[in-house]
């Protein structure tokens, strides 16, 4: 063991953060304080009548400064989060299942604003951490299941999480973190806040983030700028949000286990020595790998270094991301027994992904190009619900309408020579020699829904139903083999019923019913105009949109020592759309949609929250999944079977997951140690390929110096685990051994100093 992890590990056993600190971190000011209800920083949805979580602002700021609040709910029964970065930022690695169901099956809001699906092809949204610097939440709030009928998603097949930022405080305040850590990593952090009691209060904040590559050459980094305002106006409050993101990222290698086997867990793309890319991309061309002419015939046929192919090393590749946000909402009563809110929002993104190719020779003699795929988004929306109370019954309307222009096209750009490379994977490159395509997407989306919550004293009941209709529509700017045309997803009943009894003022049980569809995907690299265009004329007026079907049954119980929750539940998924990748990533083929029918996840989830007394607490989570495919996939046109996976289980589903935390908060030290872990997992939908389980620690330890400054140390896989992080990054194929896994990060450190007024 590392002198380092020996020293800290030892003085986290002695004093590591509970979820319930009695004293609140300098890290919390008083704003966001305000915006936690009580003790409890884990909340376990009392009177929900679904399975509902919500995390509180300490549990994230204990965390390494910068770091993804998604990275804090990862605790939290049945919740699968993945990332190759310390921070859970990398958005090419990011990944979040919830009960078996990817990211691009959940929804996310942020203060009620549609994210999207949060997906790396970024045609529908934006990730939250470019929407709000970490230190600027309040909470985020998880539902396990189908989430709210009043989730701004036409996504959330198997749950929601809506994140919130914190109010401004009512008084004059600010607040600086400086970070320093493993891998030259640097988070600068500051906000500045304005305000009175009872009138318009508001804070502005700038943050900076970045870190070197703990692998290969290259930089991760990020500005970012958040603005709220909060304003008064009599018995009515107008909100304001503000948000600039600035990202840039190089990549790490995508990896298969064959790779990890040959060539090691610390290979990666070869930038910045250009000369060893070219080399590679010549013999590739030499042996038929690329689909490129012969570049240099010296070069051979027989890679060097245990290189077995063209793929296995990239010279380069990277994410630039820029997001324009801002948002009004309001409030207000509506006389006694009724209230309004609504809010419209604004935003505009463009970004870039960029891969180093051989397939595609530059004009200037390279056999390398820089491909690009690149992104040009701008959303408008208004949504709103309006609630009344008449006796026991609380009645609610809502509505949201969203229209987003989005332009998405492939290019590539030359290098400047074989021996020169003259292009900056950290710049938005200019003058492109090729458009492989281009399209313009325009979709509309209304949904709307009902609610009723009847209060029968120890009985809750909730009835209601949500339904949309969205409409695709493609056009072609530079055509291609992707498709034209317009597709439209519409299900005007999605039905929800739920129910929660007290059975004593301890404890309670909940259960409930909800049925949801999704919508499709505008975009040319996932969904059905990803496919060919006849083959997309031949499914867009039959293409039945995925639903599913969840049941709920569990008992929750809160006490001034335990709070806990254990669950069971039954998903029914109908009509699964799989859009599996042909290829390796990089050569950007069409794919091929595969409806897989049915699928069935059953699971139990159990979680507790135990004080222990003298500052000590101790949280733990288990949860059990049982997600398999229920048909073989069959060729629609011949007949002829293209995959054996009844009976398999779905790909990125561990069977367990169980989560452990030990904390400590009293006086001015506070501190945390967490265990992770995580069974193996199948990247194949034969499942004929899989990663083994893994346990990961991290810790944190603090010291109050007075209750404006504050000193603390974090660690991340403190024992130094070799592992799989992301699998998925390239894609699942029906067999074999994908290069579509990531490495997680090696053991860090990091030190932040944190100083307000």
């Amino acid at each position: 063991m590392r002198p380092a992890t020996a020293l800290l590990l030892a003085s986290t056993m002695l004093a590591s953060t509970p979820a319930f600190a009695q004293t609140a971190s300098l890290a919390v000011p008083a704003a966001a304080a305000a915006a936690v209800e009580g003790d409890e920083i884990i909340v376990f949805g009392r009177g929900e009548t679904r399975q509902v979580h919500e995390i509180k602002a300490r549990d994230i700021v204990v965390l390494t400064p910068g770091t993804n609040a998604l990275k804090a709910i990862e605790k939290l029964p049945s919740v699968n989060f993945q990332s190759a970065d310390p921070f859970g930022n990398y958005e090419w690695s990011q990944r979040i299942s919830i009960r078996s169901f990817d990211q691009t099956r959940l929804g996310f809001t942020f203060d009620g604003i549609p994210l999207g699906d949060m997906s790396y092809g970024n045609h529908n949204g934006m990730h939250i951490t470019r929407a709000v610097s970490s230190e600027n939440i309040g909470s985020v709030r998880v539902a396990q299941g189908a989430g709210s009928l009043g989730t701004q998603a036409t996504s959330n097949l198997g749950g929601t999480i809506e994140t919130f930022s914190m109010d401004p405080a009512e008084a004059l305040a600010a607040q600086g973190n400086l970070t320093y850590g493993s891998d030259d990593t640097w988070r600068a952090f500051a906000r500045f806040n304005m305000g009175s009691a009872g009138g318009v209060r508001g804070f502005v904040s700038y943050g900076y983030g970045s870190t070197d590559k703990y692998k290969g050459t290259g930089t991760q980094d990020q500005h970012m700028v958040n603005a709220k305002v909060v304003i008064p106006v009599g018995e009515a409050k107008i909100d304001g949000w503000f948000s600039y993101s600035d990202r840039r990222e190089q990549d790490y290698q995508d990896m298969s286990m064959g790779m990890i086997r040959t060539l090691g867990w610390n290979w990666d793309n070869t930038f910045p020595d250009y000369a060893r890319a070219v080399n590679y991309a010549d013999i590739g061309n030499n042996r038929g790998e690329t689909g490129a002419p012969v570049s240099n015939a010296a070069a051979g046929t027989v890679y060097p270094d245990n290189v077995t192919s063209v793929w296995d090393a990239y010279y380069d590749a990277a994410g630039l991301r820029e997001d324009w946000l801002g948002a009004v909402g309001i409030t207000s009563p509506l006389g006694d027994n009724a209230n309004l809110r609504l809010k419209t929002y604004y935003h505009k993104n463009s970004g870039m992904g960029l891969w180093g190719t051989p397939s595609v020779p530059s004009p200037t003699g390279s056999p390398l190009s820089m491909r690009t795929t690149e992104y040009d988004m701008e959303r408008v929306g208004i949504f709103g619900a309006t609630d009344f109370t008449i006796g026991i019954q609380t009645i609610e309307v809502g509505l949201w309408y969203e229209n987003n222009k989005f332009n998405q096209a492939r290019r590539f750009y030359a290098f400047a020579s074989r021996t020169e490379p003259g292009l900056s994977f950290r710049d938005y490159p200019t003058n492109p020699f090729a458009t492989q395509w281009e399209f313009k997407f325009n979709t509309d989306t209304i949904q709307y829904h009902v609610r009723d919550k009847i209060d029968l004293g120890m009985v809750t009941i909730n009835l209601g139903w949500k339904g949309f209709k969205v409409t695709n529509e493609a056009e072609a700017v530079v055509s291609s083999s992707f498709p034209e045309g317009k597709i439209k997803a519409q299900d005007w009943f999605q039905p929800h019923a739920g129910f929660a009894v007290e059975l004593s003022p301890e404890a309670e049980i909940f259960g409930g019913f909800t049925q949801v569809s999704r919508a499709f995907a505008s975009s040319t690299t996932t969904g059905p105009f990803s496919t060919g265009q006849a083959g997309f004329d031949q499914i867009k007026d039959d293409l039945k949109p995925e639903a599913s079907d969840t049941y709920e049954l569990g008992l929750r119980y809160n006490s001034p020592i335990f709070n806990g929750t254990l669950g069971a539940y039954l998903v029914n998924f109908r009509n699964r759309l799989l859009a599996v990748q042909v290829g390796s990533p990089i050569l950007g083929l069409a794919n091929a949609l595969q409806n897989v029918g049915g699928v069935r996840s059953m699971g139990i989830e159990a979680a507790g929250d135990l004080r222990l007394g003298n500052g000590f607490g101790l949280y733990a989570s288990y949860s059990f999944t049982d997600a398999t495919y229920r048909d073989d996939v069959f060729n629609s046109s011949n007949g002829a079977l293209v995959a054996a996976i009844k009976g398999k289980t779905v790909v990125d589903s561990p069977k367990h997951m169980l989560r452990g935390e030990l904390n400590y908060d009293q006086g001015p030290i506070f501190g945390r140690i967490g265990t992770n872990y995580m069974s193996k997992r199948f990247y194949s939908y034969t499942n004929d390929v899989s990663v083994p389980g893994r346990l990961i620690v991290d810790a944190s330890l603090g010291y109050r110096f007075t209750d404006k400054i504050e000193l603390q140390l974090n660690a991340t896989n403190l024992f130094d685990k070799r592992y799989v992080g992301t699998i998925g990054s390239g894609g699942y194929g029906n067999s074999g051994d994908g290069q579509t896994l990531l490495v997680g990060a090696p053991q860090q450190f990091f030190a932040t100093v944190k100083a307000g007024f």
